[in-house]
């Protein structure tokens, strides 16, 4: 991560003949939002004075209530590798502020640093590694996305196979050059399916990364005249896309996370983590899962977890410890989609973490046979419950739990709830084309 200095920016927008900022902020949605400036407004903009009307933004504040302040995080300075010289554009991602000076606690940013300030507190830093999977898909003549999708490749496939290779290759040179490590990009299962994979970092800085990886990924595509989509499952039939996080603690720049003595190499602060996570995961799915087409890929035979369990030997679970041990040793959580705000998920994923730490909490046996084999009988004797089975049981669940308000806060809780039983009840009163096909003719 870089240490910049407001004269560090001014400099660097000078030499590499920098015209437009774009000031960019995430709503609660998870949609990336900009202002953007010129450069004659940029030591406004570097000295916290830019405003912008956040009645504007779904989810943001109530119209009395409309004047933000956008304060720009000077590391987060990079430029659009998609836009060379002449007149090159540049971005800075922004904490969204009050008039009165104070963070904003609708700023889906601002929650998960409260989030991460808890943990510093106790001595603990945050790393996390995402893991983001998305298709390729044609466009028809007007530019708009098809379900036709480039290849019939498989996991590891590579070209002529997949024929989606040279976009992806394009996308990790563009983000490399914004500052990106990227350890590895592949074809992934499903036809059209892909992944790039970029190296972990503290907690906020993924975060910020996995916005500005979305970005890149669909502009750069576009240049392709494909369309990349982070809907996590658009086609039936075949895998969805996940966003599987990878997490670990560090105390005193040591991986917290690893016992050499342990049957399963974790330590006791591992074990708490996980039973926090899995006590709150219910009501944080409306969350890591917030479309009423995410719970399409939370179903048995997708490799997509259904069920609330962990384990150390099998992929089915909800929460997987990889074999790596020492200072990679670490949990992997299974069940975030792509399509989530990449800010509150986390927070809530670390908060309930942070709880199980705190109260020492121990999570039932590990699971380390097939989940979807079993029956009813065999999942209620291993203790294994199920996630929520659309949006509205995650909803509910959400509502049920007061923990996701209380690190939510009331302002974000609410309006989230809101939006999302909105989106439910236009779902479930909408007339489908499978209805048409099977109903139509027949009565």
């Amino acid at each position: 991560m870089y240490t910049y200095t407001k004269e560090d920016i001014m400099r660097m927008v000078a030499e590499q003949d920098v015209r437009f900022i774009r000031l960019q902020f995430t709503d609660i949605f998870g949609t990336l939002k900009n202002v953007a400036i010129s450069v004659s407004q940029l030591e406004k903009a570097l000295d916290n004075k830019c405003m912008f009307d956040g009645s504007s933004i779904e989810g943001f504040v109530r119209i009395e209530e409309s004047d933000m302040i956008l304060r720009p995080d000077l590391n987060s300075f990079c430029l659009f590798p998609w836009r060379p010289e002449p007149s090159r554009v540049a971005r800075l991602i922004c904490d969204v502020y009050t008039p009165d000076g104070k963070p904003f606690n609708g700023s889906p940013r601002q929650i998960l640093k409260n989030v991460l300030a808890e943990y510093k507190a106790m001595g603990y830093g945050v790393n996390v590694g995402p893991e983001l999977e998305f298709f390729l898909f044609h466009t028809d003549d007007e530019g708009g996305p098809t379900l036709k999708t480039l290849d019939n490749g498989g996991y590891f496939d590579m070209g002529p196979i997949d024929l989606g290779e040279n976009a992806r290759r394009d996308m990790v040179l563009a983000l490399e050059e914004m500052g990106f490590e990227i350890e590895a990009s592949h074809h992934e299962c499903a036809r059209g399916q892909h992944e790039i994979d970029f190296k972990y970092s503290e907690a906020l800085e993924t975060a910020d990364r996995m916005m500005t990886f979305k970005l890149a990924v669909k502009t750069i595509a576009h240049r392709h005249g494909l369309h990349a989509t982070f809907m996590p499952k658009p086609i039936f039939g075949i895998a969805g896309s996940g966003m599987h996080l990878n997490i670990s603690l560090s105390c005193d720049k040591t991986n917290a996370f690893p016992c050499e003595t342990d049957k399963h190499g974790l330590s006791p602060i591992a074990y708490h983590f996980i039973a926090g996570v899995m006590k709150h995961i219910k009501g944080i799915t409306a969350v890591t899962n917030p479309l009423v087409n995410s719970y399409k890929r939370l179903v048995p035979e997708y490799e997509a977890p259904v069920y609330v369990a962990w384990s150390a030997c099998n992929r089915s679970p909800l929460i997987r410890v990889p074999s790596a041990n020492g200072h990679a040793a670490r949990i992997e959580l299974r069940s975030p989609d792509p399509s989530a705000n990449p800010y509150l998920s986390l927070a809530l994923v670390l908060a309930a973490g942070l709880e199980g730490i705190r109260n020492k909490l121990i999570p039932v046996e590990p699971v380390d046979g097939n989940i979807y084999e079993m029956t009813a009988a065999q999942r209620k004797k291993h203790k294994v419950d199920a996630l929520p089975g659309d949006l509205q049981e995650a909803i509910m669940e959400m509502k049920k739990d007061p923990f996701i308000r209380t690190v939510l806060g009331d302002h974000v809780f609410e309006k989230y709830v809101e939006a999302k039983e909105m989106e439910w009840l236009e779902y479930k009163t909408r007339v489908s084309q499978w209805e048409i096909d099977n109903y139509l003719s027949k009565y």
